[in-house]
């Protein structure tokens, strides 16, 4: 405002000088006369200077327009500045959040990166593991298979033995028909020996036995073994004697006779094939082979006889019930739940080198969760006995030293009875074995060669853990029972193995059983049973 006032006064002052100076210069020249000429050069001049006054008229004009401008801009500039500050303060911040914000997420992301490295390394490792697994099995599928073909061998030669057996049979029971042949004229000889003795009875030269008049000789053995025979010398008539032993040797004749004609019938159907298509091949080979002497065909036929009857004893001997006295407690896992387990405290004092575990199992779910699992602060798969509700259910993963790892099958275990397990680990060759009820169900080597467990770890029943002492899934629990669970740090025998199973007393050097556990979480239950049959 200021200069513009400034600016309006310059401008009146201007014109009021520039008509002063008219005026003065105009009564000069009127004063003097005889000056036109100067007049017109004056009034010229004064043209040029009033042109030149009016351009430096509009120049100051210009030029104070822009001092104007130039203050008012000076004047503002501090607000602006201040907007400016807070406006780059407001920046500054947002960036530093942002900053912030990306190394966080950079961090997150390095980490991510290092999970997905630490996975695939582990799937490497997994898929490592997996292709040695397959070649082992492949291996062990060969030797299987070559085991089946010696198998059929045997049974091919078992069966050319059979049919060479039932052969022998045959030709027995031919010469047994001929014998029994034999034995039926032998008995009508006998009969008519018989006849001949009851007529030489009923004769006045054996007056000395009395009998009835409607009673014959026959009849009267026949009630001889009814009546109570005297032991003492002289209490029957020799006669009488004579004819009881006859008659029992031709019961027992008739009896055996009976007897091994339906024992060589029953080996003779036995031996025909359902299709009918093995008799003419053998009545054939009956025709060839040439008939065996009387006495070895009979001696053939007694022990064929006595081997039967054996087998059908033995078959028909009831198997007594075994009774388990060693398991000392039982555990019950009620449902699938991350609350159901049971800790040992503290782990393992030491490293093993060498590690077996055996428990009695029962499970009626359709899978094998997690029984055991050992971690430490560096590795939570130290040692893990690894099931979990998918595929493939018919088998755990035993786990020592995360990632490595070997399957083993439980598809037998799934069927809500008991079953006693063994799992059975040495660094030495890095070899395992698994035994269920006594058997060996899988075996292996170069699994961990040289691997030592670490100590002062979180072992946990029933729970796979994620972290130390935690991190457990429903998928992955137990469900079941669990009974006679122990721990050794050696490697058991096979003789041993099997003494637990059948009831015999833990072998020695046991570093854990349940009595050792510290703490029942959830709906958990212990009871406490010497013999397995009293656990439920």
């Amino acid at each position: 405002m200021c200069v513009a006032l400034g600016m309006l006064g310059t401008r009146k002052m201007l014109s009021i000088f520039m008509i002063l100076a008219a005026v003065c210069l105009q009564g000069t020249l009127v004063q003097q006369p005889g000056t036109a000429e100067r007049r017109k050069l004056f009034f010229e001049r004064f043209r040029r200077l009033e042109e030149q006054f009016r351009r430096f008229q509009e120049v100051t004009l210009t030029r104070l327009q822009e001092i104007a401008g130039n203050y008012n801009v000076s004047y503002n500039i501090d607000a602006k500045f201040e907007q400016l500050l807070s406006k780059h303060q407001g920046l500054e911040s947002a960036a530093n959040e942002s900053h912030a914000a990306m190394q966080e997420e950079l961090s997150h992301l390095k980490a991510l990166v290092k999970k997905l490295q630490n996975k695939s390394k582990k799937q490497d490792s997994k898929l490592g593991a997996l292709e040695e697994a397959l070649r082992e099995r492949d291996h062990e599928k060969v030797a299987e298979l070559q085991q089946e073909r010696r198998l059929l061998a045997n049974l091919t030669q078992e069966v050319e033995s059979h049919r060479e057996d039932t052969q022998a049979v045959h030709a027995g029971q031919r010469i047994l028909q001929k014998a029994l042949e034999s034995l039926q004229d032998a008995l009508k000889s006998q009969g008519s020996k018989l006849d001949e003795l009851e007529q030489q009875l009923k004769s006045p030269v054996h007056n000395e036995v009395l009998l009835p008049n409607h009673l014959t000789a026959t009849q009267l053995l026949n009630r001889v073994p009814q009546e109570q025979e005297p032991e003492a010398a002289g209490g029957q008539n020799p006669t009488v004697k004579k004819l009881h032993g006859k008659q029992r040797q031709r019961k027992k004749l008739l009896q055996e006779s009976t007897r091994l004609a339906a024992l060589s019938q029953g080996r003779g159907l036995q031996s025909r094939s359902p299709s009918g298509q093995e008799a003419p091949q053998q009545q054939e080979a009956e025709a060839e082979r040439p008939p065996l002497p009387e006495p070895q065909a009979l001696r053939q036929q007694e022990a064929v006889m006595d081997k039967a009857s054996e087998e059908q004893e033995q078959s028909e001997a009831p198997r007594k019930p075994g009774t388990i006295c060693n398991v000392d407690s039982m555990l019950f896992f009620p449902n699938a739940s991350t609350e159901n387990f049971a800790t040992f405290t503290p782990g393992f004092q030491a490293g093993l080198l060498e590690l077996s575990l055996c428990s009695w199992v029962s499970t009626s779910a359709n899978y094998l969760g997690t029984i055991l699992s050992y971690a430490t602060e560096d590795n939570d798969n130290k040692l893990v006995l690894h099931g979990r509700d998918a595929a493939p259910r018919n088998s755990i993963h035993f786990v020592i030293g995360d990632p490595a790892f070997r399957e083993l099958p439980v598809g037998r275990i799934l069927d809500g009875k008991w079953h006693h397990i063994c799992v059975i680990w040495s660094s030495i060759q890095g070899r395992y074995w698994f035994y269920v009820d006594r058997r060996l169900a899988s075996m292996g080597s170069k699994f961990q060669k040289g691997y030592e467990i670490p100590p002062k770890g979180s072992l946990v029943l029933g729970q796979e853990q994620d972290t130390m002492g935690g991190g457990f899934e429903p998928s992955e629990s137990f469900v079941g029972y669990l009974a006679g669970l122990a721990i050794w740090d050696r490697a058991l025998s096979p003789g041993e193995v099997s003494g637990i199973a059948i009831g015999r007393g833990l072998p020695r050097g046991t570093i854990f059983t349940l009595a050792n556990v510290s703490a029942l979480h959830g709906a958990m239950q212990k009871v406490n049973c010497t013999c397995l049959e009293h656990c439920l």
